[in-house]
């Protein structure tokens, strides 16, 4: 049966190989979220660029399986396509040394490209695909034609300024960080504050965005939607890996929040979901309504019994 979808997204920025000590997976945080979000019968493009090589050819060929749009990932012979090795600690917290030169840093603006992303929904892009000029160039282009503009932070030292952050925080209307970044993006741009919801009020004013999303890992996230608080204090999980929990989380919270969804019940939906994908090994497992619905009734339980 064909799917019928009634929301659009674009997804901009790397496609890559997590490269394990023991194993690789495909990744790469857009393309994390474009999974999330095609799993939740989002029609789902991804612009991106990767190597006329070997790696290339199977990130296409799983994500035309997964029903993946992939006409906007353009293809090189001169450059390899991405490709990170990731580091996991004993608490299951990743670091990552990243391929430069890749592929996806030399994307090339195309009609097409605005075209589809003018129409789109959404249009979801992360800092890291600015650490090269021509990337940055397409997406600076795009950002002026997208409807809607999601920055998913997602802070990879060395490749970011804070002058780049804040122009890309000025062009969204929705920021998602983690409470790392919060913290220190509020310090770069002269935060006088402490209190985490001050640094998040202080972040919506200074980039006149509405609405703003700061995870907590395990303590769960907290959300500013529309000059409001809502506050999820997390599920309990066994971490095997917390490689694109984050991608996951980000995911479900648009797309429920885009179906009308309260953000209450919108945040609570995407925190369940991220701490499944932490329970997991890679980025992209899949996940049923029912084992997340499943999850959520018993946290719920445990959570009144502990009171």
């Amino acid at each position: 049966m064909e799917k019928k979808y009634t929301l659009s997204a674009v997804c901009f920025g790397e496609v890559l190989w997590d490269i394990f000590p023991t194993h690789k997976k495909i990744g790469g945080a857009p393309l994390n979220v474009a999974l999330r979000m095609n799993s939740m019968g989002v029609e789902t493009t991804m612009i991106s660029r990767v190597g006329d090589d070997e790696n290339g050819k199977n990130i296409l060929s799983f994500l035309n399986d997964q029903e993946v749009t992939t006409d906007l990932i353009q293809m090189t012979e001169e450059y390899k396509t991405g490709a990170v090795h990731v580091m996991i600690n004993e608490k299951g917290n990743a670091s990552y040394d990243i391929l430069y030169p890749s592929a996806w840093d030399k994307i090339i603006e195309t009609e097409m490209m605005e075209k589809v992303t003018a129409e789109a929904d959404v249009f979801v892009f992360g800092s890291l695909a600015c650490r090269d000029e021509i990337t940055r160039t397409t997406l600076n282009k795009l950002l002026g034609k997208a409807k809607y503009r999601i920055f998913d932070v997602n802070l990879r030292a060395p490749y970011y300024t804070t002058d780049v952050l804040n122009e890309l925080m000025l062009k969204a209307d929705f920021i998602k960080l983690n409470d790392e970044e919060l913290r220190e993006i509020s310090s770069e741009l002269g935060s006088p504050y402490n209190s985490f919801e001050q640094n998040i009020k202080f972040i919506a004013e200074k980039t006149n965005t509405k609405q703003v999303c700061v995870t907590k890992g395990e303590f769960g996230a907290v959300l500013y939607y529309n000059d409001k608080f809502y506050y999820n204090s997390g599920y309990f999980i066994k971490v095997v890996d917390t490689v694109g929990a984050g991608d996951s989380f980000l995911a479900s919270l648009i797309v429920r929040l885009l179906r009308g969804k309260s953000p209450q019940k919108s945040l609570n939906y995407a925190c369940a979901i991220g701490a499944l994908v932490a329970g997991q090994e890679g980025a992209n497992p899949k996940i049923s309504e029912k084992v997340i619905s499943d999850y959520m009734k018993i946290e719920k339980k445990s959570k009144k019994n502990s009171l």
